[in-house]
């Protein structure tokens, strides 16, 4: 069965107070999908007010799941985050499983993704050849992993400069996109997206999704207790009204039809304003947003991996944390090892971002709806805890529920998609299977 390996010199210290907490979350939150996503919901849209509801919704939605998240990092106070409440609700072999999963598909695999789109604008600024998106992303894996591994307090001051950067950037954007002279009248556009609200869905929760990394950081945080509901719920309503302040602009600037017809909706809101000189500005404010989400990501993976090698002996490295820095060193190391061999596989794909996006999705809801359903799971045995209760149970939690099982289908519908599918269906395929060899895997461990 699992066990512990042997004594650790050091354990996580609580050195995170609530700004530090929110601004991982608002860094992990608000990436590159505020300037890719708009376009694709606009198009999928039947009308201005139904594009600003959705929006609305995920904003709801997403807080839905913070409140269900805030209960369940208050019973369980702890470093490790979504893997301590699947053991704790389902067993170690679920806890397993996903703990494998994050290592191999979902973190790794964001990280990636996003490394991607950080890729992708830098070569507009000072391109490098064919290639130079790819070498981007890695170089860009490389160096935050090397900023963790010298220290956790180094980390977080750089994600909590970059997530007041970012804010500042994107609240400039918003200002400039109000203020915009209206968009040129001309023929309405056709509403191409009427009856495709589901889609539209898709892509708002994936630019809200990535809040519940501050569970990650639970046993690092001041009074865990009162403050992770500080943490979650004031992030999620920091990013929803920036989010809402960001496409209102981008329809004051371009229009519904302009922004469906864009390809790059942010840079062309300002130049609505400011001219094509601005193009540069604009895709570095889109690769501070990819650090930011990145770094992020790296912070609250490697603490996935502390825990499981903590549970597992077979994985014992892993769990051995480092004074100097109080950084998970070990766990680091093999994320940036794994993100960069996605990184090199996305590469030979026809855009690595989408790639990513869809070898992640169906493996990322399926253990998200567990952890929804954990709550109920909790609440039969051990009935409501002493600290924060999520309000109006079971409503919230089912509509928590509800969201991540639609969005299970969604992502493993993308095969079918006669678009998609063929260029991106075999990365589908692939984390389902990367998936599946956590369960022998398990069985190996137990022994």
């Amino acid at each position: 069965m699992e066990s512990k390996p042997g004594a650790v010199s050091a354990q996580p210290r609580p050195l995170m107070a609530v700004q530090d907490g929110i601004a991982l979350v608002v860094g992990m939150v608000v990436g590159a999908g505020i300037f890719k996503a708009p376009s694709i919901v606009a198009g999928s849209v039947s009308g201005t007010l139904e594009f600003v509801l959705v929006w609305v919704a995920g904003g709801i939605a997403s807080l839905c799941g913070a409140l269900v998240y805030a209960e369940l990092s208050g019973r369980f106070p702890e470093t490790g985050g979504e893997y301590r409440y699947l053991s704790r609700a389902y067993g170690p072999g679920t806890a397993f499983v996903f703990a494998w999963a994050r290592i191999t598909v979902i973190q790794t695999g964001a990280i990636a993704a996003v490394a991607f789109v950080l890729g992708d604008y830098a070569q507009q600024i000072l391109p490098l050849g064919a290639n130079g998106s790819a070498i981007y992303a890695a170089l860009g894996v490389i160096a935050l992993t090397a900023l963790n591994l010298a220290g956790t307090p180094q980390s977080k001051a750089l994600q909590t400069a970059m997530s007041a950067l970012l804010v500042v950037a994107l609240a400039a954007i918003a200002l400039l996109g109000l203020f915009a002279p209206a968009p040129p009248a001309g023929g309405a556009a056709p509403a191409a997206g009427a009856g495709s609200l589901g889609l539209a869905m898709i892509f708002v929760l994936l630019t809200y999704g990535g809040w519940n990394e501050a569970a990650y950081i639970a046993g690092e945080v001041h009074d865990p207790h009162r403050n992770m509901i500080r943490i979650l719920v004031g992030g999620i309503l920091a990013i929803t009204v920036l989010y809402l302040l960001v496409n209102l602009s981008y329809l004051s600037a371009l229009g519904l039809a302009g922004m469906r017809e864009s390809k790059a909706v942010a840079a062309d809101a300002v130049r609505q304003v400011t001219g094509a000189a601005t193009a540069v500005a604009v895709a570095l404010v889109v690769c501070v947003a990819s650090l930011t989400t990145m770094n992020a990501a790296i912070i609250t993976g490697a603490r996935t991996s502390y825990a499981f090698g903590r549970d597992f002996r077979m994985f014992g490295l892993l769990g051995r944390w480092r004074e100097s820095g109080s950084t998970p060193a070990n766990a680091l190391l093999l994320q940036a090892a794994l993100a960069l061999a996605l990184v090199l596989a996305g590469s030979l794909t026809p855009d690595g971002f989408s790639a990513m996006v869809a070898y992640t999705a169906p493996v990322f809801w399926m253990f998200f709806l567990l952890c929804g359903a954990a709550l109920f799971v909790f609440r039969a045995r051990d009935g409501a805890p002493k600290g924060f209760r999520s309000p109006l149970y079971p409503a919230v939690p089912l509509v928590f529920c509800a969201v991540c099982a639609y969005m299970l289908y969604s992502s493993i519908e993308y095969v079918r998609n006669p678009v998609y599918g063929p260029k991106f269906g075999a990365a589908v395929i692939g984390g389902l299977i990367v998936l599946a060899v956590g369960i022998p895997l398990y069985r190996r461990a137990r022994r």
